[in-house]
C-alpha cells in the first residue's frame, strides 16, 4: 500500500474540494475480542488529530506540524504540514460505540470491540 500523496475529487458540485494528503501506513490486527489499528502519523499532535465514526466509515484526519531551524530558510521540503486522511469502512461485527485511542510518539492506536453476538463462544453439547 503507498503511502503517496492523493486527491479526492468532490462529490457533488456544491462539495468545497478535498486538499492533497498523505495515506498514512496502518497495520491492521485482530484477536477474539478486538480489531486493532496502529497508524503512523509522525509529528502530528493530539490537538491535530481527529478520529470519527460517519455512518459505517471510520475516518482519521490529522495534520503534522513540523518546525525547522529558526535561523535557516526552507529551500526544498517534503515533510512541511502534510496532512493525513485514511477512512476504512467497519464491520457490522464490531462495536463503534466502545473504540479506544491512544496516540504516543506519532503512532495511533485504536481498539475496536467486537461486538458480543459477533465473538466467538463455546457451545455445551448435553448427552441425553
Amino acid at each position: 500500500m503507498s503511502n503517496a500523496v492523493q486527491t479526492s475529487s468532490p462529490s457533488t458540485p456544491e462539495a468545497r474540494p478535498e486538499q492533497p494528503h498523505v495515506v498514512p501506513p496502518v497495520d491492521v490486527f485482530e484477536n477474539d475480542a478486538s480489531i486493532t489499528l496502529v497508524a503512523d502519523l509522525p509529528g502530528v499532535a493530539r490537538e491535530q488529530l481527529q478520529v470519527r465514526v460517519d455512518g459505517d466509515n471510520l475516518v482519521l484526519e490529522a495534520t503534522a506540524a513540523t518546525a525547522g531551524p529558526a535561523d535557516m530558510q526552507l529551500v526544498y521540503g517534503e515533510a512541511q504540514i502534510p496532512t493525513y486522511r485514511r477512512q476504512f469502512t467497519l464491520s457490522r461485527e464490531l462495536d463503534a460505540s466502545r473504540i479506544e485511542a491512544q496516540l504516543r510518539d506519532g503512532v495511533l492506536r485504536l481498539t475496536i470491540p467486537k461486538a458480543e453476538e459477533a465473538k466467538p463462544r463455546r457451545i455445551q453439547v448435553q448427552v441425553g
